[in-house]
């Protein structure tokens, strides 16, 4: 009887824990919250005063009395407390009902270490969750554009998210090969950042370095090269200031970043099965995350590895679509769960 009533009550939910964003998948809802991985919490009591697109827009706008947090680092927790605060607010958003606590997945990366688990589990626990488990980013990525994950059949995944690059080949309702990087959205901002103070003594913020990834960045020569205004601090005079950048510039900033994901796709392809790699040079690469979105970053694989590259439909949301899947139909997909 008691467990018709969780059945009927409980909202189950889906987390895709990112670095960047985090995304949150209720059972017969959908994708309810969509909100960058950042708190911002008082220096006085430790109170949070904004989460999410709130506490994105106090970035580097704060005094002394608020400090704006970003609790996961490469794809992991970083700051314990912070990442609870966080977690519990958007299952309460979703969550009405408190006196059911809910089943909650919530997708690592493939890399994860014990101890990462451990934290991770024990952040959604004392979140509110009721039972917790984890599923590999890869393995949730394919899942949430629709490959074949459970057959004899091999299929490969680059997810490029804010802290992580995570490529692997599934099959089998497993992960054969995978290779995970600490390489994503967040260094690519840093090496703008870095690029900027040493080629025009110009300071800025992350997200400026973001808007300008975004906006100029790219990974190959683009047909129409772009430009932008970017705002800083000049370093030597001290005073705000603005300059023309191009998009030939950026992608030199971003060379180092760009370079390490196409090595680690080269590793991982070196590391797969025969048999699995006819699949994938049948089938072809499926590319997810945000980083994905980089200009000509699809095309650039396809040069270096002459195999068929795809980016997916709606990146961002893969992971997190991936892993409602399993809870809409946790029977079937029980399996692709992290064990330990």
């Amino acid at each position: 009887m008691a467990f018709s009533f969780f059945k009927v009550f409980s909202s189950d939910i889906a987390i895709d824990l990112g670095t960047a964003n985090t995304l949150v998948y209720v059972k017969g809802k959908g994708i309810m919250v969509r909100e960058p991985s950042i708190v911002a919490i008082s220096t006085l009591d430790h109170k949070e005063i904004a989460i999410g697109h709130e506490a994105r827009a106090m970035m580097g706008k704060t005094h002394g009395d608020i400090q704006v947090v970003r609790p996961m680092k490469d794809g992991v927790i970083d700051d314990d407390e912070v990442a609870e605060v966080m977690i519990r607010a958007f299952i309460r958003r979703v969550h009405k009902n408190r006196l059911i606590r809910p089943v909650v997945i919530v997708c690592v990366p493939s890399g994860v270490t014990k101890s990462e688990k451990r934290i991770i589990r024990n952040s959604a626990e004392q979140a509110g969750a009721r039972e917790v488990y984890l599923i590999a980013e890869p393995m949730a990525a394919a899942m949430g554009v629709d490959l074949p994950v459970l057959e004899p059949m091999g299929n490969m995944v680059v997810d490029i998210g804010g802290g992580t690059t995570e490529i692997a080949v599934l099959s089998l309702g497993g992960i054969v090969t995978d290779t995970s990087i600490r390489i994503g959205g967040d260094e690519m901002d840093e090496a703008i950042i870095q690029f900027m103070r040493r080629n025009y003594n110009l300071l800025i913020g992350e997200r400026t370095a973001e808007d300008i990834k975004c906006t100029v960045g790219s990974a190959m020569p683009l047909d129409d090269e772009l430009t932008m205004m970017a705002k800083g601090r000049d370093l030597i005079a001290g005073v705000p200031k603005a300059i023309e950048i191009n998009s030939e510039e950026i992608r030199e900033a971003l060379a180092e970043p760009v370079s390490a994901v196409v090595d680690a796709l080269k590793t991982s392809l070196e590391k797969t099965p025969p048999e699995l790699a006819a699949d994938i040079r049948d089938r072809g690469i499926i590319m997810t995350g945000g980083g994905s979105l980089l200009k000509g970053l699809d095309r650039r694989l396809r040069e270096e590895t002459n195999l068929p590259i795809n980016i997916s439909e709606d990146p961002l949301t893969c992971v997190v679509r991936g892993t409602g899947k399993v809870l809409d139909e946790f029977s079937i997909y029980e399996k692709v769960l992290l064990k330990g």
